[in-house]
């Protein structure tokens, strides 16, 4: 069932909205875990570099994805809290129609450019083959990708964070079986891996479409509603281009550092890639506040409830920071067992690597949920300046530690880049929504 965030107390409300989405990006977790699990354990250490020295290109994408339909749905929960149906259903159509476009465009231009993204983030050459096969499969099942993040925000802006659940948890079970047939007597490789996680992704969108559609009468749309104006499509595709683009932004950033880590070699892009593959763990549980943050602010701002948005906000810090504490735990409990699960004859440089991550990272991981929080809440509410200015300033932070930095101390530097940026992006988010606020509360 959905929920309306605009009743209840907004802790139990945002925690019980939250925790399915923290259960599905788990779930999402296992993905990439399964691949550079299974991939090191069964194919070696070279494998595995392959898909790590990848992923960061990968996940640049996703981040697109995931805020371009963030973007639709921010608009759809406006819609929403003001009990505005007809118009929720014509968001949603002029979010399909930008996601179809969106589809073809991503696919064609990626794959096209793959040789040429492999040599810019410069690749050793002993992985570049598996490197580049990986890349493309991955690529190639763009409208996977999109077709389940397209459902998924539209669910959770209409208040229902357990559907999208239940089909990811079906879909990363068979993630992992497909990983394991197409990997071991398959013979397949890195692709088989790759084609395992486009196939599961595919079949967790589908599915969730159609019982989205049986459940909820708003998703089924009239002759009338695809007839949306130029507007209409043009206001999401302003909010979602943007949140997309912010988003894409901030990856770039991580981009500059992959490619920084892949010139000191193979077994720094090991390390890196067990010890960030882990560090996920943290990044999608705060993913998960930031969904129901932004679901819970919008239908709010939507319904022109400002006290309760404040309230929600002081509720979702807590909630956040007390989790990231309870994250830097379980890491520093796990990091010796991290590497071998991941790679069975790791050298112990590839140690090294992944324990200077996790000592340079961790202890700025309440930085981060200062940032999700804040950076969510303004989006919100409408306002997608400060947002995009705190991620240009993320990338000039990750690209200059990365460069400079990491050239006077090495890999530190590369490690350094995440805390600086979101230190950086605190101080514009942070002000910015005291001032909204402000403002609104004016205006009562």
């Amino acid at each position: 069932m959905a929920e309306d965030l605009t009743k209840g107390r907004p802790f139990s409300v945002i925690l019980k909205f939250s925790l399915p989405i923290i259960g599905g990006n788990l779930f999402q977790l296992l993905y990439t875990l399964a691949d550079t699990i299974i991939v090191g354990q069964t194919i070696g250490e070279d494998a595995l570099a392959a898909v790590g020295a990848t992923t960061v290109f990968v996940y640049f994408i996703l981040c697109f994805i995931q805020g371009l339909t963030n973007g639709f749905s921010i608009i759809l929960a406006h819609s929403i809290g003001a009990r505005d149906y007809s118009d929720a259903r014509r968001n949603i159509a002029a979010s399909i129609y930008i996601s179809l476009v969106c589809t073809v465009v991503i696919t064609s231009i990626t794959c096209a450019m793959a040789g040429w993204i492999i040599d810019i983030m410069e690749v050793p050459l002993e992985i570049k083959e598996d490197a580049t096969v990986y890349l493309v499969v991955v690529l190639a099942g763009t409208g996977a990708t999109i077709l389940y993040n397209l459902i998924s925000n539209i669910l959770r802006a209409l208040g229902d964070s357990r559907l999208p659940l239940i089909y990811l948890v079906f879909s990363s079970v068979l993630n992992v079986v497909l990983d394991i047939v197409f990997i071991v007597p398959f013979g397949m490789g890195v692709g088989g891996a790759a084609l395992a996680t486009v196939l599961s992704q595919l079949i967790a969108g589908i599915l969730s479409f159609a019982s989205a559609i049986r459940r909820y009468d708003v998703l089924r749309l009239r002759k009338e509603d695809w007839a949306c104006s130029a507007g209409k499509i043009m206001a999401n595709l302003r909010l979602g281009f943007l949140m997309g683009f912010q988003m894409s932004v901030m990856c770039i950033g991580q981009l500059v550092m992959q490619t920084s880590v892949n010139s000191i070699g193979t077994e720094a892009i090991a390390g890196y890639t067990a010890a960030t593959k882990v560090d996920q763990l943290s990044v999608l549980v705060n993913n998960a506040f930031i969904t129901a943050i932004a679901a819970y602010v919008a239908q709010n701002f939507g319904a022109g409830d400002n006290e309760r948005i404040r309230k929600g906000v002081w509720n979702a810090l807590a909630i956040t920071e007390i989790t990231d504490f309870l994250m830097i735990a379980i890491i520093l409990i796990i990091e010796p067992y991290i590497v071998p699960m991941f790679v069975s004859d790791a050298s112990p440089a590839v140690y090294g690597y992944a324990w200077d991550f996790f000592k340079i990272t961790l202890p700025f991981y309440p930085m981060l949920g200062l940032l999700c929080v804040y950076r969510t809440s303004v989006q919100a509410m409408g306002n997608s300046i400060a947002p995009f200015v705190a991620c240009i300033v993320e990338l000039v932070a990750r690209s200059a530690s990365s460069i400079i930095l990491a050239s006077v101390i090495g890999y530190a530097g590369v490690v350094f880049s995440s805390p600086l940026a979101w230190i950086g992006a605190d101080l514009i988010v942070i002000p910015s929504y005291i001032y909204m606020m402000q403002r609104l509360k004016g205006k009562r």
